[in-house]
């Protein structure tokens, strides 16, 4: 069963959206390496009080492990130009069992 993935650090989130929106490539690029990684699916989130959360899903934790360490060297300079000074908390999630889904397929 895949997993879900969050990673949340503080950065400017608008600032993310101007680069994004300026060089949609570069974004894209990442994007699809990751997926021959086996990426399934990807967002970036940002809230009011400076917090930028990524939710991605994966196979598994170790395909994301392997897709990160391969793209650091171009992931930590964007995370950089958006404010980002600290390691970002990474969090992999399971789904639970819980007999009251909605939406998703559910």
């Amino acid at each position: 069963m895949s997993v879900i993935m969050t990673l949340r650090t503080h950065g400017d989130a608008q600032e993310l959206e101007r680069r994004a929106a300026a060089d949609p490539d570069a974004m894209r690029a990442i994007a699809e390496r990751a997926k021959g990684h086996g990426l399934i699916a990807h967002r970036f989130y940002g809230s009011d009080d400076g917090q930028i959360m990524v939710v991605d899903e994966w196979p598994d934790p170790e395909s994301f492990r392997t897709f990160f360490e391969e793209s650091r060297s171009e992931i930590e300079p964007l995370m950089r130009e958006v404010g980002v000074t600290a390691e970002p908390q990474i969090t992999f999630w399971r789904k639970l069992e819980s007999h009251d889904e909605v939406g998703w397929g559910a």
